[in-house]
């Protein structure tokens, strides 16, 4: 059985946890046709089983046009990371196991208050310019 999740415009909402959400969710935006993607699928697969606390969602961006479009989704693979409903982390390209597991340790340990300050800060600095 698959520790992952397909993720859909449709069920967005009910995986993905809003700003008072105490989990986080790892995307792998991909796609069938394409080579590193597959390459991909099977380290993330796994990261999913050791990982079973976390969840662990997969979008078919042939599928879910709107969704890789909401995340400006320009290559793929893209790994995103949102943890209590903000995006902490977007990268195209596939991981290496090693560097996929490490990056999976410092997202769980991402102080969430200064990550939190930090968007604030920049929304307010924005909404100066």
């Amino acid at each position: 059985m698959s520790s992952t999740v397909e993720l859909t415009k449709e069920n967005f909402d009910d995986i993905v946890p809003g700003p008072e959400g105490k989990d986080f969710v790892f995307i792998d935006f991909w796609a069938g046709w394409c080579g590193p993607c597959r390459q991909f699928a099977p380290v993330y697969e796994k990261a999913a089983e050791r990982h079973s606390d976390l969840v662990f969602a997969k979008v078919d961006t042939e599928a879910q046009q709107e969704l890789a479009s909401a995340f400006d989704i320009q290559s793929i693979p893209t790994l995103a990371i949102i943890r209590e409903g903000v995006l902490v982390f977007s990268q195209p390209g596939a991981l290496p196991e090693a560097v996929f597991e490490d990056l999976i340790g410092q997202a769980r340990n991402l102080d969430m208050a200064e990550v939190k300050r930090k968007v604030a800060e920049d929304q307010a600095a924005g909404g100066q310019a």
